[in-house]
């Protein structure tokens, strides 16, 4: 009886050590570099400007004992997925109405942390030089998921091209169009196929992410711009459970800081606006 009793106590003690090992873990990545140990944060995103301001703040955040892990990853939907299921601590990707959609759509629990940048939305042509020059029954490309969807049709509409449901607003879809004179036909693609087919289209509405590669800005090339870019802010985003993490918010202090700005006023001033 005695060994066995003994047995019972030392396997209880090897759980509770296990359990204690696994609250430590935790903890040290809520305390980034509080504790003199370096933490690994790991961030996925998808194209530049956004993995630039990442490769800027890493060296910064290496100091103050995080470890920036990088994963560039190759659609628009893998760095939530990633995000929701734990397999990163935070992206940066997407504006918020963007994240809302997702959240509703998978029951997720992704908050936004700080907003970086406004990226100038336009509508670009290779084949017509103003918007008064695009012809009747014209195609019109359009990224397919529902906040850019409804981004899209806005900034049409701003720009006296369709109009929509009274109320509709961002929330807009195909359907919600009530006036369009001169017959528009939209094709919805994926954002990430955007660039790549306006050589098959009228006119492709898109970031500036994606117009760039394509030597295209939004200033100097766009046919039509948004009215208010601010409602779709490029966003650092976390879960609920660690947004408030040391290692998260020095990130966010990161990406605020002089170096990001500078970044953007030397390299993206025609194309993305800082939010602080």
């Amino acid at each position: 009886m005695r060994r066995g009793t003994m047995l019972l106590l030392a396997a209880m003690l090897v759980i509770l050590a296990g359990c204690g090992g696994k609250e430590d873990a935790s903890n040290s990545n809520q305390n980034a570099g509080n504790d003199g140990k370096e933490v690994t944060l790991k961030v996925a995103t998808l194209i530049p400007p956004m993995t630039d301001v990442l490769d800027i703040v890493k060296p910064i955040l290496k100091k103050e004992g995080v470890n920036l892990d990088i994963q560039v990853l190759s659609d628009n939907v893998q760095p939530n997925n990633a995000l929701a299921n734990k397999e990163v601590d935070a992206n940066f990707f997407q504006h918020v109405p963007y994240m809302e959609q997702y959240n509703e759509a998978n029951g997720s629990k992704l908050v936004a942390v700080q907003p970086i940048y406004n990226a100038i939305y336009g509508a670009y042509s290779k084949k017509f030089k103003s918007i008064d020059e695009l012809s009747e029954g014209a195609t019109i490309a359009i990224a397919n998921d529902p906040s850019n969807i409804g981004r899209s049709l806005v900034m049409l509409e701003q720009n006296g091209m369709i109009k929509l449901k009274e109320g509709a607003g961002y929330n807009a879809t195909q359907q919600d169009i009530t006036d369009n004179p001169k017959k528009f036909k939209f094709k919805e693609v994926d954002l990430l196929m955007l660039a790549r087919s306006i050589d098959d289209v009228d006119l492709v509405a898109m970031t500036p992410a994606y117009a760039k590669p394509l030597g295209l800005t939004p200033k100097k090339d766009a046919l039509i711009t948004e009215k208010d870019d601010n409602h779709f802010a490029i966003t650092l985003v976390a879960r609920e459970d660690n947004a408030q993490s040391d290692a998260i918010q020095k990130l966010a202090k990161a990406m605020t800081g002089p170096e990001v700005k500078k970044f953007f006023e030397d390299n993206y001033a025609d194309i993305a606006i800082p939010t602080f």
